[in-house]
């Protein structure tokens, strides 16, 4: 209940409402006090509701409310399900009342706001179905529900805008840009068509100008299709020459094949394949189901925290350190043997790296392959629909021939880069041989200098020599860098002279034009100030025009709205006078049937009626204040009796327990005496 009261109080502090609550404040203001603030905020979401709730009537004052919190699907809590208890408290002001509903409000005050505003037009009247056969009636009820429609089309419309993105801002300020060029365009036409009128013959120049623009056009339309019929033309030929030049390939390579290069081509394929099947594809599956089984573990181990990550961080380092140490140690051994070992295996290592990469290479042109061969038989589908011509029987395999013939290049290729890369390899081992006894000469250098007293010379040396190489380039940098500066001078003072004697002629004509400019701009300043003048008197007369269209239009509406409600007013006469008549005519009819028809007959009908149920009801009211004085009296006799033996009850309560206190007493006494 207090954070309700803290939201309830926070919220009518904020705009719109400012009323500077507090929780003591709030909770100690009267009913009526409260029910002022709940009709605020009701009008915060319906203006209509913005009354003094002083001067209307309690009755009306709910009926109003609950009429509105209906419209706004507002339920009661469980306790206060019941309609008239929800309307007592409601009139009395009482918190557990209206305190749920300023909850409620306050926490959806735009979502009701617009809930209140579609109910104005959504919410249909309630016409009893006797007046819907009327056939004006059911003719604007129709209408009616048509409108009603027709909003919702409209609202939803609306808010798509809404949420669009466009910014209505931005659409007037291009509309106005856009008619701000539309008028700078009529002027400029209006200009140009005054300029025109004043030539001889304008009408037929501009005939002529009309059919020159239209020729135009259509040798721009001609040069497109005669560049698109080149480049048509252009991708033919390379066609022809595609084909002609696969014809070729293909006949040489049908040439050169013989039995012999077959049958080792097909060997070559089957070792190729063996060594997949029984050595690579087992390899990968079984290193695919080791990474399974490890993340099946690791799915399996419950969720590790922080100092899990450190620990096991903590280990790697460990496991690291002792990794480099035992290289360490290795290294330092230096035994020869085991030095020819390292690079057999090095050498062994990277023989079986290089046919794991050529199996994979292996397998991706193979997957390549497949996959051209699926783009060729989509491309041979298309251009057969096409109608086009398709490579077949001795070009393709001419064309197969010529592929693998570059293949075995590619092979040769790449078997020289295997080379070299294993001859890299043994020279990178040689760099490191080499780095490591650089390194123990250098320990070995150190020791000595330290002996002798001058540790650091060799290390002095070396930085002396590169300071003095350094300083040499710099020299030599310093040098160029000033014959450099010396010829960009003589370039920029060659440029600076080039541009003097270009820009001469130009000031020249410079300073004839500032002469002119000075003699006309005083007869630009007289007519600057004439236009100004005619322009503003101009938008004198039109202010005071647009006030008169302004007037003028106001008072036509007030004499439509005028008309239309007289108009309104005479066919609502009509209806009532034609209503009349035709019941007149009902009521004075002969024919019984027409008669009850009548208004007048079913009204004398009912209120028949109600008088006998009148007099049934005055009738058991006598009977019941006959009766009232002896069922009371009967009630009271009762009542009495129920007393009485209440009373009978109650004594003959505490007789027992009386009796049973005093058998404990005899009882207890008889044992004294016994003792």
């Amino acid at each position: 209940m207090s954070e309700q009261l803290k939201l309830i109080v926070e919220q009518l502090n904020r705009e719109p409402f400012k009323k500077n609550f507090n929780l003591i404040t709030f909770d100690s203001l009267e009913p009526m006090q409260l029910l002022q603030i709940l009709n605020d905020v009701l009008a915060e979401i319906d203006p209509k509701q913005a009354l003094d709730i002083r001067e209307e009537m309690p009755e009306q004052t709910v009926k109003r409310m609950c009429a509105l919190l209906g419209m706004l699907k507002y339920k009661p809590s469980g306790t206060l399900s019941d309609v008239s208890v929800f309307r007592q408290g409601l009139v009395a002001g009482r918190k557990p009342v209206v305190h749920p509903i300023l909850y409620w409000l306050l926490q959806r005050v735009p979502e009701l706001k617009k809930r209140a505003y579609l109910a104005r037009f959504l919410v249909k009247l309630e016409v009893p179905a006797e007046f819907l056969q009327d056939d004006v009636i059911n003719d604007t009820f129709n209408q009616y529900e048509e409108l009603v429609e027709g909003f919702k089309t409209y609202h939803k419309e609306c808010e798509l805008l809404r949420t669009s993105g466009f910014s209505t801002a931005e659409i007037r300020r291009d509309i106005g840009a856009m008619e701000e060029e539309k008028d700078q365009l009529i002027k400029r036409v209006e200009r140009l068509k005054k300029r025109v009128e004043s030539v001889s013959n304008h009408q037929r120049m501009l005939e002529q100008a009309s059919q020159l623009r239209v020729e135009k056009e259509r040798e721009e339309s001609l040069s497109h299709q005669k560049q698109e019929q080149k480049n048509q033309l252009f991708q033919a030929e390379q066609r022809l020459q595609r084909s002609q030049q696969q014809l070729k390939d293909l006949r040489q390579a049908a040439a050169d094949a013989n039995p012999d290069s077959l049958m080792k081509r097909l060997e070559e394929e089957i070792k190729i394949n063996s060594y997949m099947v029984s050595e690579k594809l087992p390899k990968e599956l079984e290193g695919m189901r080791r990474t399974v089984q490890y993340l099946q573990k690791i799915a399996s181990e419950p969720a590790m925290g922080q100092a899990d990550l450190q620990e096991l961080e903590d280990k790697i380092r460990d496991v690291d350190s002792q990794i480099n140490q035992l290289i360490e140690k290795r290294m330092m051994r230096n035994d020869p043997m085991d030095d020819k070992l390292t690079l057999y295996r090095q050498q062994a290592s990277i023989i079986l790296r290089r046919k794991e990469s050529k199996a994979e290479e292996l397998q991706e042109a193979r997957e390549e392959l497949a996959t051209a061969e699926r783009e060729l038989r989509q491309r041979s589908s298309q251009t057969g629909e096409a109608g086009g011509d398709v490579i077949r029987g001795d070009e393709l395999k001419r064309l197969v021939v010529k592929l693998r013939s570059k293949g075995t290049v590619y092979k040769k290729q790449r078997q020289e880069i295997a080379e070299l890369k294993a001859e890299y390899g043994v020279l990178q081992r040689t760099e490191e041989i080499l780095k490591q006894r650089h390194d123990a000469v250098q320990r070995k250098l150190q020791t000595v200098e330290a002996e002798k007293g001058i540790s650091g010379y060799s290390n002095t040396q070396e930085e002396l020599e590169r300071v003095s190489a350094i300083k040499s380039e710099l020299d030599e940098k310093k040098g160029r860098t000033l014959d450099d500066m010396s010829e960009m001078v003589k370039k920029l003072n060659s440029m600076i002279v080039e541009k003097k004697s270009a820009l001469a002629p130009l000031i020249k004509e410079l300073r004839s034009l500032r002469q002119r400019c000075q003699e006309i701009s005083p007869d630009y300043d007289e007519k600057k100030a004439q236009y100004e003048s005619c322009t503003a008197g101009l938008e004198s007369n039109r202010s005071k025009l647009e006030q008169e269209v302004k007037a003028l239009i106001g008072e036509t509406a007030l004499e439509e709205n005028r008309y239309h409600h007289i108009n309104c007013m005479s066919e609502i006469t009509e209806m009532q006078i034609q209503r009349a008549a035709e019941e007149m005519k009902a009521y004075v009819s002969p024919d019984p049937l027409e008669r009850k028809k009548a208004i007048r007959e079913v009204y004398m009908k009912n209120i028949s009626e109600q008088e006998l149920l009148g007099k049934k009801l005055r009738e058991k009211q006598k009977v019941v204040r006959e009766s009232h004085s002896a069922n009371m009296e009967q009630m009271k006799l009762w009542r009495d009796l129920e007393q009485l033996m209440e009373c009978k009850r109650q004594c003959f309560i505490r007789a027992q327990s009386q009796a049973s206190v005093g058998q404990v007493i005899q009882e207890g006494g008889g044992d004294r005496l016994v003792l």
